[in-house]
């Protein structure tokens, strides 16, 4: 297993004329947590989709698991299913049961059968705390409900990274500790992990890394206490004097 399971070099993207990201260099190290923030429309969720592949770039390359990210690879559904994503909105099928919602990708892509994928769901259900809405409806649960739903289904693969896209940022505000409170959980277990996130208190926390962004640039990449007890830009100063004064 690479010591570095992401890495960018050189990593440009455009959409249309329009740079999202600038020549990005970063390199992720194993069971490290990470977030990535920035005011809106820096690059941080473009970056995280270069990832798993959900945006292809123009220039540069991308190493995940110590592969470089090419059409070929992003074909394998084996390969793609080492990346969990979760993102803003729940994305779970509205006509399937919440025990469905999480065994539809291990029989499907690992062809896991339905005893061992039930199995394995009801225990990432459990682990979110959910063992008790197998049999519920996307629409009979809360938000925050959905989202640890959206959490287990991708645990269910037994991902080797895990990426958040502001996994909390549709939620209520009363709904977002349960989220978080799993989260936590995943950090603490050693999972490699990829958050953006406004959450601030919570990077605080969890995370050993801080990546700030800014017109698709990474402006700072810093170790978490220095970041935000002494950034090393006005940018990165007035964002977390917005963020955390808000």
């Amino acid at each position: 297993m690479p010591d570095s399971p992401i890495r960018f070099r050189s990593v440009s993207k455009w959409f249309g004329t329009s740079q999202v990201l600038k020549g990005i260099d970063l390199t992720f190290g194993m069971g490290h947590v990470v977030v990535v923030c920035g005011p809106s429309g820096s690059g941080k969720s473009t970056l995280l989709r270069c990832i798993n592949g959900l945006e292809r770039v123009q220039e540069g390359q991308i190493e995940v698991l110590g592969q470089e990210l090419t059409d070929r690879t992003l074909r394998s559904s084996g390969f793609r299913a080492e990346i969990g994503m979760v993102f803003q909105r729940f994305s779970l099928y509205p006509h399937m049961s919440v025990l469905q919602n999480v065994t539809l990708a291990p029989r499907l892509v690992r062809g896991t059968t339905a005893a061992a994928a039930k199995e394995r769901a009801i225990r990432m259900l459990t682990r979110v705390g959910l063992a008790d809405k197998v049999d519920a409806y996307p629409a009979e649960l809360s938000g925050g409900q959905q989202q640890r739903v959206a959490i287990a289904r991708a645990l269910v693969m037994d991902p080797k990274i895990m990426l958040f896209d502001e996994p909390t940022s549709a939620l209520d505000p009363e709904m977002i500790h349960e989220v978080l409170d799993v989260m936590r959980d995943l950090a603490a277990s050693g999972m490699t992990m990829v958050i953006v996130t406004h959450e601030m208190g919570f990077a605080r926390e969890v995370a050993r890394r801080i990546i700030f962004m800014d017109e698709g640039e990474v402006v700072e990449d810093s170790e978490t206490s220095a970041f935000f007890s002494a950034p090393a830009t006005d940018r990165a100063q007035r964002f977390l004097d917005k963020i955390l004064h808000h």
